[in-house]
């Protein structure tokens, strides 16, 4: 298969499934407009082997569709059952910074340290859109125990400020990124800012203008030990 076969069926793939170059490109840990170049402009020539082994498992095809010559591909084995569910798995970007203490914005852009797969039908049944999810790590101890320094978090960015309801948010403030639980008030367009951990002040009747919601968390995984 030549490189425009494996750019035509990327691009096919990609359109099927509903999803965007941009989308793509970050969950390989790229530039935004990585899969862009390389679908229409041929740039690279082709998809890097670790690239191309992802992407096959994510939209669940043979690897020789995107380019992958047949020596490339492993023969079938014992396990080959569990190759076929690890296609299946929707594969959600791990964010380098933390969230509770520090400067910055939520992009994904630039910023992917990894990945973490997940049962596609699972978050299905969360209601949620993969292209919205990012993973990020806890910092500090502000929303002890529920969630401790070091925690991963699932980040729904399509779930902010148009759904907003009492919760867990990432959100913005005075140029810090930080998770808080949030409670509306009844002063419409004000919510209570606070923190689990009760050593933590907490922030009352704060004007919704004055911060900006990144997205509601709808998971957290630990390490236990």
């Amino acid at each position: 298969m030549d490189g425009s076969d494996a750019r035509a069926n990327l691009d096919r793939l990609i359109r099927e499934r509903g999803e965007n170059y941009g989308a793509v490109s970050r969950l390989l840990g790229r530039n935004v407009a990585y899969i862009q170049q390389f679908v229409k402009r041929g740039t690279p020539r082709k998809l890097d082997e670790a690239d191309r082994r992802l992407l096959a498992r994510h939209f669940g095809v043979d690897e020789r569709l995107l380019g992958a010559a047949d020596a490339d591909v492993a023969a079938p084995v014992a396990t080959s059952h569990l190759r076929d569910r690890e296609r299946e798995f929707s594969v959600v970007p791990r964010l380098e910074f933390g969230a509770s203490a520090g400067a910055g914005a939520l992009e994904r852009d630039e910023a992917v340290a990894g990945a973490l797969a997940f049962d596609p039908r699972w978050l299905r049944a969360l209601g949620v859109r993969q292209d919205m999810l990012s993973i990020i790590r806890v910092a500090g101890e502000a929303m002890a125990p529920t969630l401790s320094d070091g925690d991963d978090i699932m980040v729904d960015r399509s779930d902010a400020a148009t759904r907003l309801r009492d919760g867990i948010y990432v959100l913005r403030m005075d140029d810090a990124l930080m998770v808080k639980r949030l409670a509306l008030t009844p002063r419409r367009g004000h919510v209570s800012i606070r923190s689990d951990n009760p050593l933590y002040p907490a922030f009352e009747d704060v004007a919704l203008k004055d911060i900006a919601l990144v997205g509601r968390v709808i998971w957290a995984g630990r390490r236990v030990g």
